[in-house]
């Protein structure tokens, strides 16, 4: 069995994408989780470029970790100075850690047209630059710059750079797809050649501009390499880098690898989803492994394959990720979509494809789909509407009444006002409220009417609130999806209105989300009985 370590650059790396900042604070936290994690390197960054970084490094030297080693990023002395005059230099060597990764160049078109120096100086920037860090204890990395596209142009003198940081004691060189243009069966026979020539281990470190960052890592496992750096989430320049989040579960449940335990890799999607809060990421859903959509059904025939076997349509269980199983219910649906959603929800019906019932709640998503109505994204509402279509759902409250008053005047905003009549068992409630605009004035109006019966009410916050015209050519006329997010203080959930009328539409929404709050909390306060 092959061991492959991991080398995280989230950090460093990861934050050279565009959109992507992280605080020292975000940065602590990350480099905790994925020592957690099992990650076996960690690099926190360039404390010669930024204060930040400098105080990084300063800081994670007073948190005690389980295994993970802080690695410090940085590059070669300069031409014509020696490492020991090189300012830049000199703070690499201060940085409080012993495991360092410096960056050289290796395609002679970077050393004569970046650098603007000979290729005997970079040569001679290499070995010195590696051979001060060895002799101050260091642990060593050589990244090979733009190695894959100067092999390809001038192998000879590609090779003798990092032949030069292996004379000068380098532990590992890693290789570099900077680029991030090579292909995978490129990257496997130069990393092939490259291994047969060196007597110390081999690393990988693919940019993602070919959407083969993944691929080119693991192909070039197979060719000898035994680290890969990447990022969490592929965050990183450009396109980004090789993505751990897929590369940790295929080096270890499809290549066989011994990498990081398989109890951890248990704690991937989490891990990921913590990464994209603190960057403040929306995160990709189609992710694989750690994705919300990685383990998502929709289409009937894959349905009912999984209800024999799961693994009809799956190419791993999703819990050894960390993930989840989901059932999507569309007009693309068939009877198992909804037999699968009615056991998960443990409905007490008749759970067959010849029931009624089943027939008549299918159809009607269906009909409901082709007026623009959207489950995907609309738990709640789906929930409901299961529930009632096999009768197993009271009414927590109904409408007597609802009239809003919107008032324009002459220099001055829109005044908007909600009167509401709902009943709650055999009492009725009149009430109203104010808000700065319809659908706001409802919300509070209905929270008014309602959280005397039910308090939890004062626990759910309208998150978000999205409106999708759904037939733009009928101009004002046109019937408009709402979605609304709401959450509490462990959870969240989406509903769906479909109407011509924009607060109809908001209305079906809102009442959804609270009684689907409502059943949530019922649901939560069994299992903790």
């Amino acid at each position: 069995m092959k061991n492959v370590t991991i080398y995280d650059t989230t950090l460093r790396d990861g934050t050279q994408g565009e959109g992507i900042s992280l605080s020292v604070d975000d940065k602590l936290k990350i480099a905790i989780r994925l020592d957690k994690m099992g990650v076996h390197y960690i690099e926190g960054g360039w404390p010669g470029s930024n204060p930040k970084d400098i105080e990084f490094f300063e800081r994670i030297s007073q948190e005690e970790l389980e295994q993970a080693k802080i690695v410090a990023f940085g590059s070669t002395c300069r031409p014509g100075v020696s490492p020991e005059e090189d300012a830049g230099f000199q703070v690499l060597l201060s940085s409080g850690v012993k495991a360092a990764a410096i960056v050289g160049k290796s395609w002679d078109f970077h050393v004569t047209h970046a650098l603007k120096t000979t290729l005997e100086e970079n040569i001679r920037m290499i070995s010195e630059s590696v051979k001060c860090l060895k002799s101050k204890g260091f642990e060593v990395f050589y990244d090979a710059e733009h190695f894959f596209d100067g092999y390809k142009k001038n192998p000879g003198y590609t090779m003798q750079t990092i032949l030069a940081a292996q004379e000068a004691g380098a532990d590992l060189i890693c290789l570099c797809d900077t680029n991030g243009g090579s292909m995978p069966f490129e990257i496997a026979e130069i990393v092939g050649n490259v291994v047969k020539q060196l007597q110390v281990p081999v690393g990988i470190h693919a940019h993602n501009d070919g959407e083969l960052a993944v691929a080119n890592s693991l192909m070039a496992v197979t060719a000898g390499a035994v680290q890969i750096q990447g990022t969490i989430n592929g965050f990183g320049e450009r396109c980004g880098n090789a993505n751990l989040c897929s590369v940790i579960p295929n080096l270890v449940f499809k290549m066989g690898c011994e990498c990081i335990a398989e109890e951890k890799i248990a704690g991937l999607t989490e891990l990921s989803r913590y990464v994209n809060e603190l960057a403040n990421k929306v995160p990709n859903p189609h992710l694989p492994y750690v994705g919300n959509s990685a383990f998502a059904h929709k289409g009937g025939i894959h349905v009912s394959a999984l209800l024999k076997n799961p693994e009809t349509y799956e190419h791993i269980q999703p819990e050894k990720v960390g993930n989840v199983r989901r059932v999507l219910v569309s007009e693309l649906s068939g009877m198992s979509n909804i037999i699968y959603k009615a056991e998960e929800l443990q409905l007490d019906v008749d759970l067959n494809n010849t029931n009624p019932e089943t027939k008549a709640v299918l159809q009607q998503i269906k009909d409901l789909e082709h007026q623009g109505y959207q489950f995907e994204g609309a738990e709640g509402s789906f929930e409901l509407l299961l529930r009632k279509g096999f009768n197993g759902y009271h009414e927590p409250f109904t409408l007597e009444n609802l009239r809003v008053i919107l008032e324009k005047r002459e220099d001055k905003e829109i005044t908007s006002e909600a009167i509401i009549k709902m009943r709650v068992g055999n009492e009725v409630v009149h009430t109203a409220a104010e808000g700065n605009g319809p659908v706001n004035a409802i919300d509070n109006a209905l929270r008014k009417a309602l959280e005397s019966f039910y308090p939890e009410i004062c626990d759910m916050k309208l998150a978000d609130y999205k409106v999708r015209v759904l037939d733009e050519d009928r101009g004002t006329t046109s019937s408009v999806r709402v979605l609304i997010e709401t959450h509490d203080k462990h959870d969240s959930w989406g509903t769906v209105g479909v109407s011509g009328n924009i607060i109809e539409a908001s209305w079906q929404a809102l009442v959804d989300s609270i009684a689907y709050g409502l059943i949530k909390k019922k649901r939560s306060s069994k299992k903790e009985a």
